[in-house]
């Protein structure tokens, strides 16, 4: 086992990784822009070490002052957590040449689903499911349309590299194709310095189910189950769960068989999620995460598989811990990730200083967070403020805890997505486990969303009234807590 891991990271997903290398002995080193000095992540850390200005670009993107830092202090290996460095290719082979382990995939690795072109033909070849469409990018207008009226519309248009949806374009008719795929084009040259793009079939009501999975340096490979990730908005997620409410015994085994076999198709080390798309009782590859995913604890939740440490061990030259005969998902996990967005503003980022915080807790709650009473949500990183985390013996035990934590959670001084995630767990829909990445506006969430936050305002007022309470928002979030407390709403 390694005796210093550097966290190239910031957050609650660095101070999860230490938590892990606290248990396994590890010591750990920390990085940190100059907005985040103060931050608990370089506090929790055993070294914290400044590494550049505010922008990702000149920070936790800075891979020479990453690397003169783990040199620096010696550390044997660098870990990448998810978003920044960790799905860099050059990145992970930079570290494999400078003599420090890369604590994820090889470059090679990488590279070979970096594109989604290319990971789609590796998948199709290993016999995984993919979704009809162009099987290279799109260079010439006419075949392209001739391409769409083959597969029939309505399609999607993707850019090949990159991800969360930038660039997607759904077509549903001939006449908005060209201008679409031009549209996506320019997108994706800006956002991934990558032009390519190609057309997919679009699939209506789609669900969106992904298989965690850990492979060692000795061929080893299993899953460690599924989760549903199909409440997102603008192609991002936002609300997880483990298991997928559509899964039974057989359909697991399937997909979770078809997740290894992709990831043996490219020989792949250390953990990483493979994504399918489940539509009218047919799935296919959509892509594959080559890095820890940020819904990581619902699967440690119901497997009681630490992710982290595999990861670790993993890369330390360690054979896996488990077999395949070893993974059960016991119960049902929830994930709510918070963050400082407004809902009722197409979920604009809200930064600010949190004036008063306070997380949820009791029987079986998980709360991820890196923030406390007086840290700056700043605009140069993303919104979340922390992973909201429960376990139940069932999916109504869970939905049902899940409301009681979002009613205990105190956040003042940014807005905040919390709303919505209490009328997602009051829908009807949700509670049937009707799904689909369109739940957000099939249903009209942002409607009930205002419902929620009127009703607070309401008991907020008439407690602020009789206690003579100035900080109305204060008082409001009190009095949200003790009517639910006192009318059992979660029941």
């Amino acid at each position: 086992m390694f005796k210093k891991v550097l966290i190239a990271n910031r957050g609650e997903i660095a101070i999860r990784v230490m938590r892990a290398c606290r248990e396994l002995n590890v010591k750990t080193v920390a990085v940190y822009s100059e907005v985040d000095k103060n931050a608990l992540f370089a506090k929790y850390a055993d070294e914290a070490y400044p590494i550049g200005p505010a922008p990702a670009s000149q920070s936790y993107l800075n891979m020479d002052a990453i690397l003169d830092v783990a040199h620096k202090t010696s550390a044997e290996g660098i870990h990448p957590g998810y978003g920044f460095l960790s799905e860099n290719a050059e990145f992970s082979e930079r570290c494999e040449k400078e003599g420090i382990k890369f604590i994820g995939p090889s470059g090679k690795n990488i590279e070979s689903v970096g594109s989604k072109i290319a990971a789609k033909k590796t998948m199709a070849a290993a016999g995984i499911p993919i979704i009809p469409g162009s099987e290279n990018g799109i260079s010439d207008l006419e075949e392209a349309k001739d391409i769409a009226l083959n597969i029939g519309y309505p399609v999607i248009v993707k850019a090949s590299s990159g991800g969360g949806g930038i660039g997607m374009k759904v077509v549903r008719k001939e006449e908005d194709l060209i201008p679409s795929i031009e549209s996506a084009q320019r997108v994706a040259k800006s956002s991934f310095r990558d032009s390519t793009v190609f057309i997919e079939k679009y699939l209506e009501e789609p669900r969106h189910i992904e298989f965690q999975i850990l492979a060692d340096s000795y061929g080893n490979i299993i899953h460690v189950g599924d989760r549903e990730c199909s409440i997102q908005r603008r192609h991002q997620k936002l609300i997880e769960e483990s298991p997928s409410p559509i899964m039974t015994p057989k359909l697991r085994k399937k997909m979770g068989d078809d997740a290894v076999k992709a990831a043996a198709a490219i020989k792949y080390t250390n953990a990483g999620t493979i994504e399918f798309l489940y539509s009218k009782g047919n799935y296919y590859f959509l892509e594959m995460n080559t890095r820890l995913q940020v819904e990581h604890p619902i699967t440690e939740v119901v497997t009681g598989v630490d992710l982290a440490k595999e990861q670790l061990r993993i890369a330390a030259g360690e054979k896996l811990s488990y077999t395949q005969k070893d993974i059960r998902q016991n119960g049902w996990a929830i994930e709510c990730r918070l963050n400082a967005e407004d809902p009722l503003n197409n979920f604009t980022p809200s930064p600010g200083k949190l004036r008063r915080y306070r997380s949820s807790g009791g029987p079986g709650v998980r709360v991820d967070s890196g923030v406390h009473t007086g840290f700056t949500i700043t605009p140069y990183y993303d919104s979340l403020i922390s992973k909201l985390t429960v376990w139940g013996r069932d999916r109504n035990e869970a939905i049902d805890r899940m409301k009681r934590a979002l009613y205990e959670y105190i956040i003042v001084g940014v807005t905040t997505n919390i709303s919505f995630h209490k009328a997602v767990m009051n829908n009807e829909y949700f509670r049937r486990g009707e799904l689909t990445t369109h739940f957000i506006d099939d249903h009209n969430i942002i409607a009930e969303v205002e419902k929620v936050i009127e009703s607070e305002k309401e008991k907020g007022a008439t407690l602020a009234s009789a206690l003579g309470v100035e900080d109305k928002k204060v008082a409001a979030i009190t009095a949200a807590v003790g009517a639910y407390i006192r009318a059992g709403e979660g029941k």
